[in-house]
């Protein structure tokens, strides 16, 4: 049995460590993800569509994109219904959201102390509304809840996913390398969104559940 403390998980390589010995994240699976970049690049644009799209859909997720961002020095709109998939603040986001999928294959060194997981963990900060970061100094609060954050990732994964599966450019080994490499790190990904959303207490002490009674008991493996 290996020994973890919760202490531990505050350093970022060491709660990388864990995650990926629990996640069983691999040389061959960053490998894997590099490998498939030829393929995935030319997705970038059509991905990128349908998320803004998706994003733009829902006046609690378009809210975020009123308030002037980061670098945007344009004209800003005064409502969500102003919006649209041709205003430069969006052109703007849709930028950051292609860097971010390019640089998910774009290394295969996923030790724990890399640039790569550092960048990831950036990505989790920058959307909390919290300090930490010099060109947001005179910025106001870019705060988006951590429940879109979620359901974006996974509508990312499910895109990217769906994409792999219909290549005719690679074996079905190869899709199904690139895919699990893929949700390991992704779900990683998650979890650096949620260290910086929810409580240190929540995220990395397991205690002990209160007593249920029959009818109240599920399936979660830490209350039987």
């Amino acid at each position: 049995m290996q020994h973890v403390s919760a202490s531990s998980l505050e350093d970022l390589p060491s709660r990388i460590t864990y995650l990926s010995t629990f996640l069983e994240l691999t040389p061959e699976d960053g490998e894997a993800l590099l490998a498939a970049k030829p393929l995935v690049a030319p997705l970038v644009p059509a991905i990128l569509d349908a998320v803004y799209k998706k994003l733009l859909s829902f006046d609690i997720t378009a809210q975020a994109f009123v308030p002037r961002n980061t670098e945007y020095e344009g004209e800003v709109v005064k409502n969500v219904q102003e919006l649209t998939m041709e205003h430069p603040q969006i052109a703007l986001r849709k930028d950051f959201l292609k860097n971010y999928l390019v640089k998910l294959v774009s290394t295969s060194d996923l030790s724990p102390g890399s640039k790569f997981w550092e960048y990831l963990n950036n990505v989790g900060i920058m959307h909390t509304g919290k300090p930490g970061f010099k060109h947001r100094e005179k910025r106001p609060d870019l705060r988006v809840e951590y429940i879109h954050m979620g359901a974006l990732l996974g509508y990312v994964v499910d895109i990217v996913v769906g994409a792999v599966m219909e290549m005719s450019e690679i074996d079905n080994v190869m899709k199904s390398r690139v895919i699990r490499a893929l949700n390991k790190v992704l779900w990683i990904q998650n979890d650096l969104f949620a260290r910086h959303y929810i409580g240190k207490t929540e995220v990395h002490a397991v205690t002990p559940p209160p007593e249920l009674t029959e009818g109240q008991k599920g399936g979660c493996p830490f209350s039987g």
